[in-house]
């Protein structure tokens, strides 16, 4: 069995970050998303796996390298533009050969990995086994209709009155008959191949297409708000840990990781949050659900239920809160004093914000 992992994407959704940064490698308490799918990859005992890149391919490239550092034997996929998931598998079919496979979306994040998922498909060996989860707006998602007896009958991509609120989690096992249901299908009017359509294929041939319905937590973390939900989930089940310096005038209270040549000075940190590397928090306050990432400076501010990428210095703010904030960013007082922010900052951004 083999692994496809789409990370070619251009992340509209997480923009002015990934103007220059791949989506799939924004990272979720210290550690990219795309890294958590490899890892649940390898753990089901799949060590061949394909890698759809776009144009942040080099950017992937650098940050996976041959997958070793996962136990995985990466191949590199170059796909011309997204062009839909069902695209993705046309292009790799070379790669996957007579192979069944499990397609994982890069930027998708799964609680507890995909094992179970895995072993029941190698088990039973259904034409293709879908994951499902129900949601609150399911008009973001491919959708998917069920009849009585809990067998799919029906799948639509983005509906605009949709059938039911069982959303499709990026997580899809195939056997080789995907292959001839891809061929098959037309793009659709947003001009892709979507994956829907040929699991759609497959059921009016009377394949056998099966679901599982998952209760626990999944996110794509395509936008701010659920990136920061899934670090928020992350560090719930942070251990604490302590390798960095923390002087005698600072207080560490709960699950809180300070990683090693971090420091804390005269600073409160309040867990779950983690402290990269090299960073330093002098006279200030970090609260629950942030990540911090390394060679970042806090002083004199408070921040909470954030992300700062590497490389970025925050400077006698006031209060930051519910942000994602960029690599090589700068946030300094301005003039005025708001009780609280909220940000969204690109790479080397510059900001000024009344204190």
């Amino acid at each position: 069995m083999k692994a496809l992992v789409l990370s070619g994407g251009a992340g509209t959704r997480l923009r002015p970050i990934t103007h220059t940064s791949a989506k799939q490698l924004v990272p979720v308490a210290n550690k990219a998303v795309l890294f958590y799918g490899l890892e649940s990859i390898a753990a089901a005992g799949v060590t061949d796996v394909g890698v759809i890149v776009g144009d942040t391919a080099a950017e992937i490239q650098d940050a996976v390298g041959d997958g070793s550092k996962f136990g995985l034997e990466i191949t590199y996929i170059p796909q011309e533009r997204p062009l839909g998931l069902a695209h993705a598998v046309l292009i790799a079919r070379d790669y996957l050969g007579d192979d069944d496979f499990v397609m994982y979306l890069g930027d998708n994040f799964v609680v507890g990995g995909i094992t179970d998922l895995v072993e029941q498909f190698r088990a039973h060996r259904p034409d293709a086994q879908i994951l499902l989860t129900r949601v609150k707006d399911p008009r973001s998602f491919g959708v998917a209709e069920l009849d009585d007896a809990g067998q799919v009958i029906g799948l639509e991509e983005k509906p605009e009155h949709p059938k039911s609120d069982l959303a499709l989690v990026g997580v899809y096992l195939f056997t080789p008959v995907i292959h001839d249901a891809v061929r098959a299908i037309t793009p659709s009017w947003r001009g892709e191949l979507e994956i829907t359509h040929a699991l759609q294929h497959l059921i009016d041939a009377r394949a056998d297409v099966r679901c599982t319905v998952i209760e626990g937590y999944w996110k794509d973390t395509g936008n701010v708000t659920d990136m920061l939900e899934v670090n928020r989930t992350v560090l719930e089940g942070l251990a604490r840990r302590i390798d960095g310096d923390v002087d005698e005038a600072s207080e560490t209270v709960g699950r809180v990781v300070v990683e090693e040549g971090a420091r804390i000075v005269n600073s409160r940190i309040v867990g779950p949050a983690v402290v990269g590397t090299g960073t330093v928090v002098e006279d200030s306050y970090v609260g629950p659900f942030t990540s911090i990432a390394e060679n970042c400076r806090i002083t004199d501010s408070e921040l909470e239920f954030s992300i700062v990428l590497r490389d970025s210095s925050i400077d006698g703010v006031g209060r930051i809160e519910s942000s994602l904030i960029g690599r090589h960013v700068e946030v300094t007082p301005a003039p005025s004093v708001p009780s609280a922010h909220r940000l969204v900052l690109g790479d080397h951004s510059k900001v000024q914000i009344h204190t």
